[in-house]
């Protein structure tokens, strides 16, 4: 059992040989352990072990990144093995990913499966229990790919879901799955009064964890009731791994692509001003701009010298969204050493570019200060602050966040 500050490391082990999986996803997978070099997600770990270990009555809160290394959906290769879930919750885009940002699947019946699908997006923790006791769930099953940002909602539907269980009972396993953006924090830490549906808890803007290390930190840090918490690891992967040989399954309609996911933490900030970040064309937040940008803001940006990225002049006109069908100017981001890059930064220095060079607004509900997690990016650009002063202004909390995080960490 896990409370509060008080974190049990489980990890679930299972033979890597001798094992008789009862379908080609269970036998790939069974494959893919017993080598030993190939990057592992805990789905594959588990399949290979024919599910063994989930017993009662099963529930996979899932979307269409709950794959095994060949492709085959964790609730497909649980129903071919024998041991079907008995429901199915869908997160924000749905179970099987056909709706878009703000919108989901509702309740249905599953065409391929047959089995319920329980539509939990938006759901609070009380609904979201209410849930789990209709359907008398004994274990919960967490398997969501995230992309290491504080505003990707996927981490904080799975604290609803911790939360849920815990109030339950039920036991709550997760599928772990290596960060795409390796294991470096960076950013500023949400402050309090600047929670929402895009950041609840004060995790920085780039956490640097896998999900199954955030539900260590969630269930030690933020829950106040035990929780029965198991991770399934990753296998043969390091914090600094960016190329797992894994395949990219988009999490949501716009993040297509890894590159999209390495800008994300940046980029996703331009959400908060007069600016599109690209929704709506084929480079979503790699491509940023506004109908009164041109060349020079690519000029103003490459002269800054940020580590690790280009940029590149473009022009475009989305088929959705803000502007739609309007000719805007602005910027490729263009990722020359994933290493080196700092999403965060790169957002920040654009912002600050921006607002020097063009007609520049913030979104008049202040939605970038609940995605920085305060008002001090919007306060410190609108007195023109530099770009390094903003940077430094969050070292300390980051420094913190580092300490708070390390006991939770699973993957050197």
């Amino acid at each position: 059992m896990i409370g509060r500050r008080e974190v049990l490391f489980a990890a679930v082990t299972v033979p890597a040989a001798g094992l008789a999986p009862a379908s080609t996803a269970g036998a790939e997978a069974a494959a893919v352990v017993a080598t030993g070099r190939r990057v592992v997600t805990g789905a594959d770990v588990l399949a290979a072990d024919h599910w063994r270990g989930l017993e009662g009555r099963v529930a996979v809160l899932g979307n269409p990144t709950a794959v095994l290394r060949d492709g085959v959906h964790v609730v497909d290769s649980m129903v071919a093995a024998g041991v079907p879930p008995v429901v199915v919750l869908g997160p924000e885009h749905g179970f099987r990913g056909t709706a878009q940002a703000g919108g989901s699947e509702g309740d249905h019946a599953d065409p391929r499966t047959g089995i319920k699908v329980r539509d939990v997006y938006r759901a609070d923790a009380a609904k979201f229990a209410g849930v789990l006791r209709e359907e008398r769930v004994d274990v919960l099953v967490f398997d969501i790919a995230d992309v290491g940002a504080r505003f990707y909602t996927y981490i904080w539907t799975m604290l609803t879901a911790m939360t849920a269980a815990a109030s339950v009972g039920a036991r709550f396993v997760v599928l772990d799955r290596p960060n795409p953006l390796g294991g470096k924090a960076k950013g500023p830490q949400l402050l309090p009064g600047f929670a929402s549906g895009v950041g609840v808890k004060p995790v920085v803007q780039q956490h640097g964890l896998t999900v199954g290390e955030l539900a260590g930190l969630f269930a030690g840090e933020f829950l106040d009731t035990p929780l029965d918490l198991d991770v399934v690891e990753v296998r043969h992967w390091r914090r600094d791994d960016l190329d797992t040989g894994l395949a990219w399954v988009p999490p949501s309609p716009n993040m297509p692509t890894r590159d999209t996911a390495l800008v994300y933490p940046g980029t996703c900030l331009f959400e908060g001003t007069s600016f599109t970040e690209g929704r709506g064309t084929t480079k979503p937040f790699e491509t940023v701009g506004s109908p009164d940008v041109d060349w020079r803001w690519a000029e103003d940006l490459n002269g800054e010298r940020l580590p690790g990225v280009r940029f590149r002049e473009t022009y475009f006109a989305p088929a959705f969204g803000r502007y739609a069908g309007r000719t805007c100017g602005g910027v490729q981001l263009q990722v020359t050493n994933a290493r080196e890059f700092d999403a965060v930064r790169t957002g920040v220095a654009m912002i600050v570019t921006a607002a020097r060079r063009y007609p520049f607004a913030w979104r008049e509900d202040n939605w970038v200060d609940l995605l920085f997690g305060s008002d001090r990016l919007r306060r410190m650009v609108d007195a023109r602050a530099g770009i390094d002063d903003i940077v430094g202004s969050w070292r300390q909390e980051l420094d913190e966040f580092d300490r708070t995080r390390k006991p939770y960490s699973r993957y050197r």
